[in-house]
């Protein structure tokens, strides 16, 4: 039995995410207090009790979802016992996820995640005018046809327009320009891709708008501690397996302007063995996307005591 353990991404955050963590398991309140005292800001708080507009801010939820990641995963050491590098053949994490994972196997300290999530959010968040960015599902397309629609769309609106993320079950997001964003929606639906819609984000991530925000990144990762992970982290934007700090570095610093190859990254650990998916956190976005990419997988979502069950069953000791 191969385990793959993977870690959600902005758009899973949900007010009171968390708490029966903080509750139930003294690991869990450790990971909120140390996020906290790392921000300088009841950030826990802010998760329990919201409010919502607060909570869906990029710098805070990008630390807040890490956070309920890393509790899910140091309850499930204590209460179940799980150790990632008996347990696990890979992690993976989609965008900000991939420092869920790469904190949960011990490459980056959970203290130094938060603090670097905070960065990111905020100079993603800076890194194009409010209205002047977005971004788009095209439901129902490949990512050849999303491609070829962003490329015409970037083309006619004279703007950024590129994919941003390939997730999987025929569902690209498209990133970029709002003019050449809605012009890819017109070409979508003229091409008669079943679904085409805005989302309702703040910036538009992973396209070249946010070289900015990869600059602040680079500065940031110069000088972070990054230690080999316990096991394989595959990165979003090569869709392959590291262990290196170094490539992790530098890769992190791609992601930001860089597609979340998220369908090829599951694809890889299915093709390597990963029978069994493990998502750690708030949400079960990603086990959805997973039946559709790997269906010859299994997959569970681990984000509150009530999980718990599953889990040991799940691991096959229950």
């Amino acid at each position: 039995m191969v385990k793959a353990f993977i870690f959600p991404g902005q758009g899973s955050q949900a007010v009171g995410m968390g708490k029966a963590l903080f509750d139930a398991f003294e690991p869990a309140r450790a990971v909120f207090t140390e996020i906290d005292d790392a921000l300088s800001q009841p950030l826990s708080k802010l998760m329990f009790e919201g409010p919502e507009s607060e909570l869906t801010l990029t710098a805070n939820a990008q630390p807040a979802l890490m956070a309920v990641s890393l509790a899910t995963i140091r309850a499930l050491e204590a209460e179940c016992g799980l150790d990632l590098s008996r347990d696990a053949a890979f992690v993976a994490g989609h965008s900000l996820g991939e420092y869920s994972a790469l904190a949960a196997a011990g490459a980056l300290t959970i203290s130094d995640t938060a603090r670097l999530l905070r960065i990111r959010g905020d100079a993603m968040q800076k890194a194009v005018p409010v209205g002047e960015g977005a971004m788009a599902a095209l439901l129902g397309a490949e990512l050849d046809q999303a491609r070829a629609i962003a490329a015409e769309a970037a083309t006619a609106a004279n703007g950024v327009c590129q994919v941003a993320n390939d997730n999987g079950g025929g569902q690209v997001v498209l990133s970029g320009a709002k003019a050449a964003v809605d012009k890819a929606i017109d070409i979508a639906k003229e091409k008669g891709i079943k679904r085409a819609v805005l989302l309702p984000v703040s910036a538009p991530f992973h396209c070249a708008l946010m070289q900015p925000a990869a600059d602040a990144m680079r500065e940031a990762l110069a000088g972070a501690a990054i230690s080999a992970p316990c096991v394989p982290v595959v990165a979003n934007v090569t869709a392959e397996p590291t262990r290196d700090p170094e490539a992790i570095r530098r890769l992190l610093v791609e992601q930001v302007t860089g597609a979340v190859r998220w369908r090829e990254c599951v694809a890889y650990m299915a093709s390597h063995g990963a029978t069994k998916f493990v998502e750690c956190g708030s949400g079960k976005v990603l086990a959805g996307l997973l039946k559709r990419i790997a269906p010859q997988a299994a997959g569970i979502s681990v984000g509150a005591p009530a999980d718990f069950d599953a889990y040991r069953a799940y691991r096959g000791f229950a």
